[in-house]
């Protein structure tokens, strides 16, 4: 039987749990994300392999699918970037409401082009660790919250299944941050783990 394809989109969380992931559901599904050199339909994309804010993934999403590219299951998230605020400026990268009206743009779009979606809830960040090391560009926990929920509530318009990475990151008895927003590879095996479980328990 041939398995089905995953195709992922995501922040820098989804490319450093990626190779686990990739590793654990290969019985079952074909895996690729942006920016690796892989046949998807007519396409052999090549790019960055940060998907960035809801308003470039949609545009990457469109410029691929012009292109000829096929996948059974789009594994996406955005979020990180779009909570972006640059001091002394107080918005945010992409406003909540931009934010939702890209998020409705790519569902729409993938399933006019016979594609099934699966979100995964933007993870936790270490505000305070963050904001210190990076004082040219902040985020904060408040707006991570404040932007799943919004997520949440589109997803829900569409009946899209969701994986909540963020309860799960957070209810881990682990050491979770290598700097102020990533994991430790231990964390990063698990966060894997925990998405195929979902993917593999979706086809049974």
């Amino acid at each position: 039987m041939t398995r089905p394809k995953l195709f992922v989109i995501g922040d820098s969380i989804s490319m450093q749990y990626g190779p686990w992931l990739k590793s654990y559901i290969s019985d079952r599904f074909r895996y690729g994300r942006k920016g690796e050199y892989e046949e998807w339909g007519d396409l052999n994309y090549e790019s960055k392999a940060n998907g960035g804010d809801s308003s470039n993934v949609l545009t990457v999403l469109k410029e691929m699918i012009d292109c000829g590219f096929k996948t059974d299951y789009l594994l996406l998230n955005c979020g990180l970037h779009d909570i972006k605020v640059i001091p002394p400026e107080t918005k945010r990268q992409i406003p909540i409401d931009q934010y939702q009206e890209n998020l409705r743009a790519i569902i729409k779009l993938t399933l006019e082009n016979d594609m099934k979606v699966i979100w995964v809830r933007t993870t936790p960040l270490d505000e305070t660790i963050h904001n210190t090391l990076s004082p040219d560009m902040n985020r904060h926990e408040a707006d991570v919250i404040t932007y799943n929920t919004a997520a949440d509530d589109v997803m829900k318009e569409f009946n899209i299944p969701m994986i909540d990475l963020n309860g799960f990151t957070s209810s881990l008895d682990e050491k979770l941050y290598c700097d102020h927003v990533h994991f430790y590879d231990p964390v990063r095996k698990l966060q894997a783990a925990y998405i195929a479980g979902f993917l593999k328990g979706m086809l049974a």
